[in-house]
């Protein structure tokens, strides 16, 4: 049965890992709802990340070819430092550090206090109505060529955000970049190269934490795990295709009413007892 479980899983982190609607809140809601009817943990959440963020990594790969490429030529002064390519490799770089200096001080907190439903199902509404009314009041006149260090540091404090479940990490990178001005398209373009940093490294640190002698069992052994990863690899590269297309002419609204709907529901099987928060 837990392999079944690990497949379910690992479908739902490829179907809501690039939405904004919060993969790790799903897979910690789904997973109360599963036989077991535990939290699948932070470290399930983190490895199976690796597989949608390995199908971002193809999806882009052409992309990130050119700004890796440039941006270390651009360091031994045979690009120029402020080639596009170059700068959108040293954004990435600025952007990531919030979410690794944080996520390296507030482990402990990522891995139990955070992962309470009650915070769940708040951060799902209140980022939900944040995500409304960027979406809605944001200029969306500026492209990723006009992206400053400024603007990029503070991407990736919204990335910070997305250690909380419920928040979601597109969600909130993209949040930000709307109310900074960018287009949706912008916004989600560089949210998605954003996360591949602190997503692949979060994923390998958990991974070899796993590994370790001290690791903590979960309910999932490693090879559960790796299968969810490769299920969520799959269907991850679908759902990425599609966002980028889907949000060319369409607004958040769906998923920001989606993302209401559901902190609401969470309150509800909370306050009745037939889900329990921690």
């Amino acid at each position: 049965m837990t392999w079944i479980e690990a497949i379910i899983l690992g479908l739902v982190q490829g179907l809501t890992e690039f939405l904004p609607i919060s993969s790790s809140a799903h897979v910690r809601i789904v997973g109360e709802f599963l036989p077991n009817a535990q939290d699948p943990g932070a470290a399930f959440t983190a490895i199976t990340q690796l597989g949608t963020e390995a199908a971002v990594v193809i999806y882009f790969w052409k992309d990130i070819v050119r700004i890796v490429r440039a941006w270390a030529l651009s360091l031994v002064g045979r690009v120029a430092r402020n080639d596009p390519d170059a700068r959108m490799g040293w954004l990435v770089i600025i952007g990531s550090v919030p979410i690794a200096v944080l996520g390296l001080f507030l482990e402990d907190y990522i891995d139990t206090t955070f992962r309470s439903l009650w915070i769940t199902a708040t951060m799902l509404i209140v980022f939900g109505i944040f995500l409304a009314l960027a979406d809605a009041l944001g200029r969306q006149n500026r492209e990723l060529d006009r992206l400053t260090y400024k603007h990029g540091i503070i991407y990736g404090l919204f990335q910070a955000l997305a250690l909380i479940p419920g928040v979601s990490r597109s969600g909130g990178t993209i949040t930000g970049g709307m109310m900074l001005g960018y287009t949706r398209e912008a916004a989600t373009r560089y949210a998605f190269l954003l996360a591949i940093p602190a997503v692949v490294a979060s994923g390998c640190y958990k991974l070899a934490k796993s590994l370790g002698p001290d690791a903590v069992a979960g309910p999932y052994g490693l090879a559960e795990t790796l299968v969810a990863t490769g299920v969520a690899f799959v269907v991850g590269y679908a759902v990425v295709a599609w966002l980028l297309r889907y949000i060319s002419t369409h607004s958040y609204r769906a998923f920001v009413w989606y993302r209401i709907a559901l902190g609401l529901a969470i309150f509800l099987l909370l306050g009745l007892g037939i889900i329990q928060p921690v």
